[in-house]
Order: C-alpha cells, then sequence, then structure tokens
C-alpha cells in the first residue's frame, strides 16, 4: 500500500488520524447552461412573454366575491344583461335556490346554464342531476357541451347515473329501478325543466321530487300560476319548504280565491325572494317579426270529391251513434287527415277495416272511400309547397301532422329534385341528432311531425310552412316556437296552407282573425286554453260543432263563438299578468 492510501484510511482505535484535503472534482455544464440562457435573455427576458404571463396572473385574481367568475370561463356565448342580473340574483340574493319564471322564448336554459357554471367554478358542485321532458333531454346535454363547457351526459342506463352531471327524462327518473338509487343519492345542485308539472301535490311527480335530498335547486317553467294560486304554493315548497308557512297559513294571509290573491304588495315581497320573472315588453330583448301568409287552395275535382265523401261518411256514423263523441274518435281523425294528403287517409281506413267483420255494413262503406282515394291523382297542397320553396330558395321546416303525408312528401320532394329530411317522435336520440346536422349542413327542407317537432330548437331556419293546421292554438304555437325564439336573427315567415271550403278553412279563421295565432306571441296560451278546458277539451268542442253542424253557416258560427270565448279569457290573463305574479 502507498503512502497516500495510507493517509486517507480511518484510524480504528488510538488517536484519529488528521484530516487531510481531499481533492474535488466540479461538474460545471449546468453553469454553462444557465450562462447561456441568460445570454438569451432569459423566460422573462421577452417582454411580449413577460406581459402574457402577467395577463395571466390578473386574470386568476378574484377582485369581488360577487363577481361571475363563470364568465372567464365562457368563450362561445355572450348572455343577455337579463339573463346575467338573473344568474347573480340566483347565487348571491336566494342562495342557489329559485324558480326562473321568464316568459317563453326569454333563455331560462341559459340562465339556468350559468348558475350551475359558477357553482362548479367556485368549487361548491359536483354532483348534479337534470330532470326534463324527454324531448329535451339531448338538447339539455347539447347546450351545456357547447356553451358552458360542462361535461353533462344523457342518462341512457343504470349505470349512467354515476356520472358527476346527468340529464334525464322526469318519467325514467322517477319510476324503479332508477327512482330508488336515486333517492338513496345526494345531489349538490337539482334543475328541473317544465317544472308546472309539480304543481299538483298528489301527483308522482311532485312527491318523487319532494324526497330527492339537494342542496341547490332550480325549477323552470314560463307558468308558474295555472289555475290556482295553491300551485305556486306547492312549487315553493319544494323549493324552500316553509318559505310561506303551512297551506292554511298561505290561503289565510294570501287567496281571496283559487286565482285572485290579496295582500298584494307583501305577497310580492315573498314570492321576490325565490322567484325571478322576467317579460318580454320589459329590458332590451328585442324579438324578430312574425310574417304571416295565410295560402288558401281550391281542391282539384277529385279531392273535393274525396273530401265530400269523407265527410258524409264521418257525419253518418255520428249520427249512427247517437252522438257519442268518444266512439267517433278514430273516424274524426279521417276527417282531420282527408284535409293533409289521400295516403293519411289510406292508412287509417285499411287500419280500420281490418278490425271490422267482412259483413258490416260500415266496411262496405269505407271500401266505398278507398275507390274514391285510388281516384285521386293529384295533391294540391304538396304541389304549392313546392312552389313555396322553389321561391324561398333558402331552408324551409315543413309541418305535418301525419307520418303517412310526411312520408309522401319525402318521396315527393326527391322525385322533384328536393333534398329534405325527416323527423319524427319515433326516432330515436341518434337519428334525430343527424337528421339536424343534415338539415343544418345539406339539406334544404326538413319535413316533422307534432311529436318529431318537440324540444327542437332551428334559429338557422327562418321559413315554415304549415302543411296542415292542428286544432289546437298550444300545438301551433309550439311549431312556430321551434324557429322565434331568442337568438333568431331573421323575421319569421310563415305560411299557411288551407283548403277551401274545408273545416281546415274555418280552423285557421279561428286561429288567425279570433285569436291572432300567428303575429302575436302568448306565453300564457297553455294557461287560456287550460281555463277553457275545465269543462270540455277545445279540441273535442270543436270536433262536436264540426259533426253537429249542418251548414256552413253553423259552423262558422259555433267556431266563432269558441273564438269570441278564447279571447276574452286572453284579454282576463293579460290583466291579471299585471298583478304579483
Amino acid at each position: 500500500m502507498t503512502q497516500l492510501s495510507r493517509d486517507f484510511l480511518p484510524q480504528v482505535s488510538g488517536t484519529p488520524a488528521p484530516l487531510l484535503p481531499v481533492p474535488l472534482s466540479f461538474d460545471r455544464n449546468w453553469l454553462q447552461d444557465l450562462e447561456g440562457r441568460l445570454d438569451k435573455g432569459g423566460p422573462w427576458g421577452d417582454w411580449r412573454l413577460a406581459r402574457l404571463a402577467l395577463q395571466g396572473e390578473e386574470a386568476g385574481l378574484v377582485t369581488s366575491f360577487e363577481e361571475l367568475q363563470c364568465m372567464k370561463h365562457l368563450s362561445g356565448l355572450s348572455p343577455l344583461p337579463h339573463q346575467l342580473d338573473t344568474a347573480r340574483k340566483v347565487l348571491f340574493e336566494m342562495s342557489g335556490r329559485a324558480i326562473l319564471a321568464d316568459e317563453v322564448g326569454l333563455g331560462k336554459t341559459i340562465e339556468a346554464g350559468l348558475v350551475l357554471k359558477e357553482y362548479l367554478v367556485r368549487g361548491l358542485v359536483s354532483k348534479v342531476l337534470i330532470l326534463v321532458p324527454a324531448s329535451l333531454v339531448l338538447q339539455w346535454v347539447r347546450e351545456l357541451n357547447t356553451k358552458f363547457g360542462i361535461s353533462a351526459i344523457a342518462q341512457k342506463k343504470a349505470y349512467s347515473w354515476g356520472n358527476d352531471i346527468v340529464v334525464a327524462s322526469m318519467d325514467t327518473a322517477k319510476r324503479d329501478p332508477h327512482r330508488e338509487l336515486l333517492l338513496q343519492g345526494e345531489f349538490d345542485m337539482l334543475i328541473i325543466d317544465e317544472a308546472h308539472k309539480l304543481k299538483n301535490k298528489k301527483s308522482t311527480n311532485y312527491q318523487f321530487v319532494q324526497q330527492l335530498r339537494k342542496k341547490y335547486c332550480l325549477l323552470l317553467t314560463a307558468t308558474p300560476v295555472q289555475n290556482d294560486l295553491s300551485e305556486l304554493f306547492n312549487l315553493i315548497t319544494v323549493l324552500k319548504p316553509g318559505q310561506l308557512g303551512n297551506q292554511g297559513d298561505f290561503a289565510a294571509n294570501f287567496v281571496v280565491d283559487k286565482r285572485q290573491p290579496k295582500n298584494e304588495e307583501q305577497l310580492r315581497g315573498e314570492l321576490a325572494k325565490v322567484m325571478i320573472r322576467n317579460r318580454r315588453g320589459e329590458g332590451p330583448v328585442q324579438f324578430t317579426q312574425r310574417r304571416v301568409r295565410n295560402i288558401p287552395l281550391t281542391l282539384s275535382p277529385d279531392e273535393q270529391v274525396l273530401y265530400d265523401a269523407v265527410t258524409g261518411f264521418v257525419k253518418d256514423q255520428y249520427q249512427e251513434a247517437g252522438g257519442n263523441l268518444s266512439s267517433m274518435l278514430s273516424l274524426v281523425t279521417l276527417q282531420r287527415e282527408v284535409c293533409s294528403s289521400r295516403d293519411a287517409v289510406f292508412i287509417t281506413l285499411v287500419n280500420l277495416i281490418k278490425k271490422l267483420p267482412a259483413d258490416s255494413p260500415r266496411r262496405d262503406k269505407m271500401m266505398d272511400l278507398l275507390q274514391h282515394i285510388r281516384s285521386v291523382k293529384t295533391n294540391t297542397k304538396a304541389e304549392k309547397t313546392m312552389e313555396l320553396i322553389r321561391e324561398m330558395n333558402e331552408k324551409v321546416i315543413v309541418f305535418t301532422e301525419y307520418r303517412a303525408t310526411q312520408e309522401y312528401l319525402l318521396q315527393y320532394f326527391r322525385d322533384h329534385g328536393l333534398v329534405s329530411v325527416g323527423y319524427s317522435g319515433g326516432m330515436n336520440r341518434g337519428k334525430k341528432d343527424w337528421m339536424m346536422d343534415l338539415f343544418r349542413g345539406r339539406a334544404q327542407v326538413m319535413i316533422a311531425t307534432e311529436a318529431g317537432g318537440e324540444g327542437i330548437n332551428l334559429q338557422f331556419c327562418h321559413h315554415m310552412i304549415n302543411f296542415d293546421l292542428p286544432w289546437n292554438p298550444m300545438r301551433v304555437e309550439q311549431r312556430i316556437g321551434r324557429v322565434h325564439r331568442l337568438g333568431q336573427q331573421n323575421d319569421v315567415a310563415i305560411y299557411n296552407l288551407s283548403t277551401q271550403g274545408t273545416i281546415e278553412e274555418h280552423i285557421l279563421h279561428l286561429l288567425h282573425e279570433k285569436i291572432n295565432m300567428f303575429e302575436m306571441v302568448i306565453g300564457g296560451l297553455d294557461v287560456i286554453l287550460e281555463r277553457f278546458e275545465q269543462k270540455e277539451s277545445l279540441e273535442k268542442s270543436l270536433y262536436k260543432i264540426m259533426l253537429e253542424s249542418r251548414s256552413d253557416e253553423e259552423l262558422r258560427s259555433g267556431l266563432d263563438n269558441i273564438g269570441d270565448s278564447l279571447s276574452s279569457l286572453t284579454r282576463d290573463i293579460r290583466k291579471e299578468s299585471e298583478a304579483p305574479l
């Protein structure tokens, strides 16, 4: 062993060896790298990068607790002032429990999305349940994802409930096994669209929602009161139990009769704590105009023969049934279908004939009607519709009540070189989305049935043709509401086809001239109809007038009386709207 090696060995015993200097070796690569970076100015040597970093830090600062933090996270949405005001009230004055009762078309969904996004950004909410009508599930999911960046999913299977933010139909959620699963859970926020369906505290909807455990709750409805002030009490009890005392206290303090309140100032103050209602006539919100064109058509001779034959047959059967309308509903459908297409009449007739014995006199008369159908070679409405679409040269939605008419029009347009798509209630969610994408991107025409038209938003389209007219004004308004809503940039053109000398001509007179259905948005139309229908439905009243009228004059007089009643109710409800509700 060398002397140097011995000098570095530690002493095991005896006097410790003296410490000697140890030669050191340094890796200076890191220092050279740092010096090289500093020579280039480093990460903060670039003023542009430094400024961006500073802006990023400033953006993360919360300057005020009452500032909406979610606005920094919404790049594709510019909420209107009344929507922002509503969100702030819900957050800072109502502690996340509120009834959003804006009139139709003012964007209650946007307001609910803002509130939800704010609570998510602040970390106060993670588990969310959103209950809506089945036809609106996909629409809610799409809007939350695209407009708010909220990762909501549509409930499809039992395992879907395990996701953080789930949109489901009320009908699915309230039945087992889903009901049991949801009642066992806890939700940071519950949102319910079309919440007026909770108005009856004895209903399964009401009882189910009452039992759900929720921290924050939003109820969306354009009509918090429809028939009875107790409905409002029930909604508020779901939201904040005890807010208005018990039902006896509420009735004693605030109710004169079902629809007439008392102590209005006090009631207004109590409602302001839990309900926000924006109206169309208030604030800067401007809707585009409705431009209506009623198009009278004259049936071809063979179409007129079929119409007269069907009308005569239906009236004869009504007389034979002794005026029993309940046994006539399928035959009344024939009367309505004959104003739409021969195809719709054909399908219904064939289905009815199959149910009758071979020797039935009614069966023979129906077979005669089939012969009339075979002689019809034209469709006056389809020809006019084609002409209108060519004139527009823009996207248009065509509404019909009947699947058979929809199928006929799809083929008719195809034969004439028009690209069209169908949209109906029987389609699954995926196909509906596909049809909507095709309409938005490639097809000029969408042909929608009544069921299919629920819940779809078509602001990118501003032409609408009513190929046939429902006998219920609410369904007409729902059709128009698909295109005439917040976000529509153009005036909406509405074309109503009606065949002269038929019941359809009189229905159009009722809807257009008597209650001004097409030009004027009536946010409370469902309230008007519900009051009118306390004794008998509007459609049933129309059926009776149609079947019992012995002349055209009697028919028009009967419909005029109904129109006068609806007009009177409209005036009454407008006066009530000035009250605190």
